[in-house]
């Protein structure tokens, strides 16, 4: 169908196509390049099922992914990631699901849904939600809940270089995503009184307390500090708090904390440095990862994931469509290059991920070459030329290597 079509790209410069992949007994992938040998965990923070590592293996060392172009500026930056892909080398095949606000049928649902099971993996761009149409349910959040992404990741560093407030911000929003006011139970039980139902699960909470601490652990992170309001709601954030501290009992090796979140909300502004790992419900992790996002450029720079036991997506950090942007040639493209780098990690392509984050800050930090959101009067072309320019010396010195390697 239209909704669906497989796009393959031949790399424009020599790459490092001779690499296989192969899924070793113990848990890890191998990559075999003549006498070079390269072993990575197969996970993000938790270790994935077998199920997940089946679902993963490709033939040929090349994976395909889903690609969810989204509303606003999301087709057009998703469409430079295939072109900066293209010149690093990266092994991925995109199949491009178009999938938009203007698209919400239980069908369009149904493809994307469908192509993510297959896969894997997605890359998307963020659908918007009506917010003035009662009836319309949010797309973002039948893909998360569908496909449970049970965790949200937004990692926030301060980017040298830029005019910011703090520099010395370092720290990892882990939220439950699946649940608390995020499950659309609302009704009107009179006229002008309406109930809505926060879902607090001991289950949900004690997994994603669990997956943050195992992301401490596997990240060399120090501290994981729980956010809530169980001071008012005793029961719902009273059980995720218990839930929380219940898991931390097992990693004492960790520093385990608690805020409320309106303190929480504060601190982020006045000393955001205090910050490791943040775990938190659904709601409070939404906004802490805004405003974290603001305090580090905005929603531009910041990257973001969902994993959970079967499938990842992801996405920019903010969730935020860029409308207005659409077409201006302005849009910030760092935060969606970002997320790819990530999904390239989380496939294991570590160089290709390397190769191409390590150029998009460069020319963010080192060239200054910026978007008008980040104090800059690039347009986004600029910074995708620049990368790409940046890019093209070091795939042609590393390909260089490899191919003495393998002549040897």
């Amino acid at each position: 169908t239209n909704l669906r079509r497989i796009v393959r790209y031949n790399s424009v410069l020599p790459t490092r196509s001779l690499l296989q992949r192969s899924l070793v007994c113990d848990g890890k992938y191998q990559l075999a390049a003549g006498n070079i040998t390269h072993e990575r965990n197969i996970s993000t923070s938790n270790k994935r099922t077998s199920h997940q590592a089946q679902i993963l293996a490709k033939y040929g060392g090349r994976h395909t992914v889903t690609l969810m172009t989204g509303d606003g500026v999301g087709p057009e930056l998703l469409s430079h990631v295939q072109e900066i892909f293209r010149y690093a080398g990266a092994p991925i095949d995109f199949e491009v699901v178009e999938i938009n606000s203007s698209t919400n049928t239980p069908e369009d649902m149904h493809n994307a849904l469908l192509s993510v099971r297959r896969n894997g993996v997605a890359l998307k761009g963020n659908i918007e939600t009506k917010f003035d149409d009662p009836a319309f349910k949010s797309m973002n959040l039948a893909l998360r809940t569908s496909l449970d992404l049970f965790a949200s990741i937004v990692k926030c560093k301060s980017i040298p270089g830029l005019n910011l407030r703090h520099n010395d911000i370092d720290c990892v929003l882990i939220r439950e995503n699946t649940e608390g006011e995020y499950r659309q139970l609302e009704h009107e039980s009179a006229s002008g009184v309406v109930e809505s139902l926060k879902i607090i699960t001991a289950r949900n909470s004690k997994k994603i307390a669990k997956f943050a601490f195992e992301y401490a652990v596997e990240n060399n992170r120090k501290k994981v500090t729980a956010i809530h309001k169980a001071n008012i709601m005793k029961l719902g954030d009273g059980l995720f708090l218990e839930c929380c501290r219940e898991v931390s009992k097992g990693y004492p090796d960790i520093e385990f904390n608690d805020l409320i979140i309106d303190n929480a909300s504060m601190q982020m502004v006045s000393r955001p440095s205090q910050f490791d790992i943040l775990c938190m419900p659904n709601l409070y992790g939404n906004i802490l990862s805004n405003i974290a996002a603001g305090l580090i450029g905005g929603a531009g720079v910041v990257a973001g994931m969902n994993i959970g036991d079967t499938y990842a997506v992801f996405e920019s950090g903010t969730r935020n469509s860029g409308r207005t942007m659409k077409g201006k040639n302005i849009a910030n493209p760092t935060g969606m290059l970002l997320a790819s780098c990530d999904m390239l990690d989380h496939l294991g392509h570590v160089d290709h991920a390397k190769l191409i984050r390590d150029s998009v800050l460069s020319v963010l930090s080192d060239k200054q070459i910026r978007t008008p959101d980040i104090g800059g009067s690039a347009s986004t072309m600029d910074v995708i030329k620049a990368i790409i320019d940046d890019i093209k010396p070091k795939t042609l010195a590393w390909n260089s290597k490899q191919h003495g390697s393998y002549l040897q």
